[in-house]
């Protein structure tokens, strides 16, 4: 049966005041830039706004809500009216407070999500960026400490993971709670934990949280979502899909802001394809000002608006998608704790006292993804946010002051290139963490498995993969002093491979892998029975080509 993953749009943050929330829009930071950037267009009314998301085929909207709770009555009323669901979320609040108590996170006030489990319409409560405001204290609270989900310094690496699994749970529950005690039903208002890292996606997903990469950004794509489909995997959870506008390049498009949209249309066209033929339960964009400029005449598409219109209006029609994101199935497995390590190398899960020895374990995953991607990905880290990446949006801000935004034709300026592409390389590879199970891991051709810590369950699943044909690389540190002698040198194992090392780049490893690569300039993800093939669109990468074949 074919499966159309529900679309979204999430609401402006620059371009207009809130249609419901009117002049309170404008006196709060709406975005992470750390000023409040001034309207642009005027203020649609809520018919016309909602008429608009209905144009633009959306199944669900995206509501950050303002804290103060200025026009979210009204929002609930006339979603509610229109027959429109609506995802409720946070990231207004973690920007400018208020906090809860010892953290840098806003939580939606307990009257405020009944509410909206009351008008029915309420499909779930968004999380923004909950792994980078854990890692990165300090992004937006400036008076003090206070990572996420609570303080982690003084714990070592697997105490510090606990504590935020502990404190994401909670939260996890007391909705559950809240929603049965009125007398809805506790699933009814599921948690989802959008991600900008590809980090820590295994510890919100084990601890109750639906789970939400997003796309574009700074990201390599395949990491993020072949991570991403590991954690929603293993733990049985639904994957949404946020495609974010923001990022790092300028170009000849419309651009309401400083990396806003950082991405150029044709990258965001392929991104949108990458997304649904990943099979994701929900699907939505990062902002609708993107897509859209308000006149006094009305609503006018950008070429961003176009893309996304024909890609729900032609493209998902013409192109069924016959799976779902739960299908999928890896020949190469990468087993790791998850260290919550982007390349930061510090205050891993926020904590700011951790030795070194700790840290330089979780760089072994950046070693595995530098080999799978046939050295296109870094070996110093998983994201753009590392040392050795330049932003043309950086010069675009000091050149253009904010009062000459929008920006019709875009900025040149140097004639600086893009250096986001979407296609890196990799071949069917899934991310699993360090407590995956023998079943969960099925039969992976190749499974690496690095990282900080190993459970002993799975490394019983990683010796019976390769006692059973398939070929394991691991980390000499993650095997035990008193595992058994076979554990602890590399040869033949059963009918497999047995491979220890202490460094994933050596080049026995490397000769090892590379029967399990690949194509080189293919990155594949299989789905049952069927592959989605992705191929360079162009010589940066930056879009993409799809073959779907059925095996």
């Amino acid at each position: 049966m074919a499966h159309k993953p529900k679309l979204g749009i999430q609401g402006p943050v620059v371009a207009w005041q809130d249609s419901w929330a009117g002049d309170a829009s404008d006196r709060i930071m709406r975005t992470g830039t750390g000023s409040i950037c001034p309207s642009q267009d005027p203020r649609p009314e809520p018919e016309a706004f909602i008429n608009m998301l209905r144009e633009l085929e959306a199944d669900f909207y995206v509501h950050h809500a303002i804290p103060q709770g200025e026009g979210y009555s009204e929002l609930l009323q006339d979603m509610t009216k229109a027959g429109m669901d609506i995802c409720i979320g946070n990231e207004y609040g973690n920007i400018n407070g208020p906090w809860v108590e010892g953290t840098n996170r806003y939580d939606i006030l307990d009257e405020a999500i009944l509410e909206a489990g009351r008008s029915g319409r309420c499909i779930g409560l968004l999380y923004d960026e909950p792994e980078h405001l854990q890692i990165n204290a300090a992004q937006y609270r400036k008076d003090g400490w206070f990572p996420h989900w609570g303080s982690t310094d003084g714990l070592s690496l697997q105490e510090s993971r606990l504590k935020v699994e502990h404190s994401v749970k909670d939260r996890v529950k007391h909705v559950m709670n809240l929603m049965e005690c009125s007398g809805l039903s506790g699933t009814s208002m599921p948690l989802i934990s959008e991600h900008v890292f590809p980090t820590s996606f295994h510890t919100y997903a084990r601890a109750g949280m639906d789970i939400c990469p997003k796309v574009m950004k700074e990201s390599f794509q395949s990491l993020q979502l072949s991570t991403a489909l590991g954690a929603a995997k293993q733990y049985g959870k639904s994957m949404w899909i946020c495609a974010d506008l923001w990022g790092p390049d300028t170009g000849t498009w419309f651009t309401r802001f400083p990396g806003f949209p950082g991405h150029s249309p044709e990258e965001f066209e392929s991104a949108l394809k990458m997304s649904y033929w990943m099979g994701p339960s929900h699907l939505f964009v990062e902002n609708i000002d993107v897509l859209l400029r308000h006149t006094s005449n009305g609503f006018r598409a950008t070429e961003f608006g176009e893309v996304w219109k024909q890609f729900v209006n032609q493209y998902i029609p013409e192109h069924p998608l016959m799976w779902h994101h739960s299908q999928v199935d890896a020949d190469i497995a990468v087993i790791h704790s998850d260290d919550s390590n982007y390349g930061q190398n510090d205050r891993l899960f926020g904590n700011r006292t951790l030795d070194r020895h700790s840290v330089s374990r979780s760089e072994s995953v950046f070693h595995i993804w530098h080999l799978l991607s046939r050295g296109t990905m870094p070996a110093h880290g998983s994201c753009m946010h590392i040392p050795g990446y330049d932003f043309p949006r950086h010069e675009l801000k000091k050149a253009v002051p904010l009062e000459q935004f929008p920006l019709e034709k875009g900025y040149t300026g140097s004639g600086r290139q893009p250096v986001h592409p979407l296609f890196y390389p990799t071949s069917n590879v899934l991310v699993y963490d360090d407590r995956v199970t023998q079943e969960q891991l099925g039969g992976p051709k190749l499974t690496l498995v690095g990282g900080s810590s190993l459970s002993d369950e799975t490394l019983k699943a990683v010796a019976k993969r390769a006692e059973d044909g398939g070929v394991v690389v691991i980390a000499e540190w993650l095997i035990p002093e008193n595992s058994p002698a076979a554990f602890r040198k590399s040869g033949a194992m059963g009918f497999g491979q047995w491979i220890v090392t202490n460094d994933f780049l050596e080049g026995k490893v490397r000769e090892i892998v590379e029967p399990f690569l690949g194509e080189a300039h293919c990155w594949m993800q299989r789905f049952g029975s069927s592959e989605v093939r992705m191929y360079p669109g162009n010589s940066d990468g930056t879009t993409l080509d799809f073959d779907i074949r059925v095996r």
